[in-house]
């Protein structure tokens, strides 16, 4: 990656409905200065403080999600997918302007995210980039699942998914990450999900937006989905992108 910081050259509009809440957004990406990050505005809400930078200590919620909010209590939510075309394209600070709670789940993958970036396009700034190195072994293990973060020369991604479902099985995939690999191994593979959960997260007021448009949905072995998978490990792969 370059060793200046990048913005959009222009503004990135888009729209859709988010997987969650089945509502309709608007969102644009704008450019931002030197050092400031990506910031989310719920230009929406307009009571209170409307910004929501986005930082670790920023998120909030992760139930099937990331959720970030403010010291005001302003969230948005499903901001992975972006934020994944984000770190891998290279754009280190934009103002995201959405006005609704969540953003567009588009087609369930980080693709169309690259595609409106693309032709926004970026620009250099003249400030460095900074990175944060790992220098010693972070480890996160909760119920059966384990997240860990060790040093390495560069940014790689191992990822290993099981479920009982033999249209998934266990997958396992390794990757050494930049922008090409990115665009090439991950950017298209969408998120998924069980038919049989649907009515429970609805009850909770999730997956009102969700649908074979932008989810692969399952129902015990089958995918549902007539045009199938756009790769056989897209499972393991999505869950990549959303690392």
């Amino acid at each position: 990656m370059a060793a200046f910081q990048h913005t959009v050259r222009s503004p990135a509009l888009f729209a859709g409905i988010g997987v969650h809440t089945g509502a309709y957004t608007r969102v644009s990406v704008r450019p931002a200065a030197v050092d400031s990050g990506i910031v989310f505005v719920r230009t929406d809400v307009t009571d209170r403080d409307n910004a929501v930078p986005v930082s670790g200590e920023a998120v909030c919620k992760t139930q099937l999600g990331t959720v970030i909010g403010n010291a005001a209590g302003v969230t948005v939510s499903t901001i992975e997918h972006l934020m994944a075309a984000f770190a891998m394209l290279g754009v280190d600070n934009a103002v995201v302007e959405v006005d609704g709670p969540e953003m567009p789940i588009m087609d369930g993958s980080s693709a169309p995210f690259v595609r409106v970036l693309d032709r926004a396009g970026l620009r250099p700034q003249e400030a460095p980039r900074r990175y944060i190195e790992i220098l010693e072994t972070v480890e996160v293990v909760e119920a059966g699942k384990r997240a860990t973060l060790k040093p390495a020369c560069g940014f790689e991604v191992a990822f290993t998914i099981e479920f009982a479902s033999a249209a998934i099985g266990r997958q396992s995939i390794d990757l050494a990450m930049d922008e090409q690999v990115f665009r090439d191994e991950l950017a298209d593979c969408r998120t998924f999900g069980f038919l049989s959960d649907v009515e429970a997260l609805r009850a909770m007021g999730l997956a009102r937006g969700g649908s074979l448009e932008n989810c692969v949905v399952l129902e015990g072995d089958v995918i549902l989905n007539p045009e199938g998978l756009r790769r056989p490990d897209e499972f393991v792969r999505h869950k990549a992108l959303d690392a």
